[in-house]
């Protein structure tokens, strides 16, 4: 019941937005509403994204294609959002990886850790076959349309308020915070640690009081959520990464003319490029370094994190998402062209 309330609410929200807007609008003009969970600003990247892709729709579509966004959770938290795309409520969505979690477990895949060694061999990943491949299965399960992936804001760190952490031995018996996602919490059992599910508005109380040691991130994430306030160490373990990805619903695009959808697709481009563009200019690591110890563990010990994590990681996605995602776990591990860092090789995890 409550989902169905919100539903009608974001319903007449839009209705009352449409009704606005078309007095002053042509009537050829479409409009495409698309929510996100931040603000909508270019200073953080769903922001950008959106703010982007905004500009460039109206210029690209010459005018007959024009977005609302909904910014910051206005229409309800993600996973309601995923679901007011698929009933075509709302046209678009910008989500992470968790928020499809549910209706696509599959894409538990990406938390295979370790698989890049710098922010440019994700997007080689991404926009290369393996991008593909996860769109094709998104759409092929759920009926939603993949036209993008943005960055969320870099690799994963580390963080604690107990010691520096430079090898796996570090880790024994830290409390770390999680998301709800067995695959986070096996990676945080794998280095002997304790993971514990906590919700991410809980958590700055949480590391205060102590109920966790840390947690983990991509380091943007600990400076906007300022977490260096209740941390005092960081380790560069750049072990996960965790792109938006950015939904369509698929009928809105059926009714799209071959233009409008080459315009849209090209704006999303944009969009995804903003993204990038922030992450790739970040000063996070420079700024959280002046209230935090940062510990960059030598090649020697990053591959003994590799030697514990990534074993029974590999074994939990083929165990827990079967044929089709060992599959697509087997693509996700696949080296690109330019691609740099070691080649992931499963043959010896078995």
């Amino acid at each position: 019941m409550r989902y169905l309330s919100i539903s009608l609410w974001v319903m007449a929200l839009v209705a009352l937005t449409t009704s606005t807007t078309l007095q002053a609008a042509p009537v050829e003009e479409k409009i495409l509403y698309l929510s996100h969970l931040n603000a909508n600003t270019m200073a953080n990247a769903t922001g950008a994204m959106a703010t982007r892709f905004t500009q460039s729709l109206a210029h690209l579509s010459k005018g007959s294609l024009r977005v609302e966004v909904f910014p910051e959770g206005q229409l309800g938290h993600q996973a309601q959002i995923v679901g007011l795309v698929k009933k075509g409520t709302i046209q678009s969505a910008i989500v992470s990886v968790g928020a499809l979690a549910k209706i696509y477990p599959r894409i538990g895949v990406l938390n295979y850790p370790f698989r890049f060694a710098n922010l440019q061999d994700t997007y080689r990943v991404f926009d290369g076959p393996f991008g593909h491949a996860l769109a094709k299965d998104i759409f092929q399960t759920t009926g939603l349309k993949v036209l993008g992936y943005g960055d969320t804001g870099g690799l994963f760190v580390l963080t604690n308020s107990k010691k520096p952490v430079h090898s796996p031995d570090d880790m024994d018996g830290m409390r770390v915070r999680t998301m709800n996602m067995q695959s986070h919490q096996l990676f945080i059992k794998s280095l002997k640690g304790v993971p514990i599910s906590i919700a991410w508005k809980e958590l700055p109380n949480a590391l205060s009081n102590r109920t966790v040691d840390g947690q983990m991130n991509p380091a943007t994430i600990v400076q906007m959520g300022k977490l260096d306030r209740v941390q005092s160490h960081l380790t560069v373990t750049n072990h996960l990464y965790t792109p938006y990805i950015w939904i369509f619903n698929t009928a809105f695009l059926t009714g799209l003319s071959q233009q409008e959808r080459a315009a849209l697709s090209r704006a999303v481009g944009v969009g995804v490029d903003a993204s990038r563009r922030l992450a790739a200019s970040s000063k996070a690591l420079e700024q959280l370094a002046k209230s935090m110890q940062i510990t960059r563990p030598s090649s020697f010990e990053l591959e003994l994190f590799q030697e514990q994590t990534q074993p029974p990681l590999a074994k939990f996605i083929r165990e827990s998402l079967g044929e089709e995602g060992s599959a697509l776990l087997k693509v996700f591990q696949q080296k690109q062209p330019g691609e740099t860092g070691s080649e992931v090789d499963d043959e010896a995890e078995e």
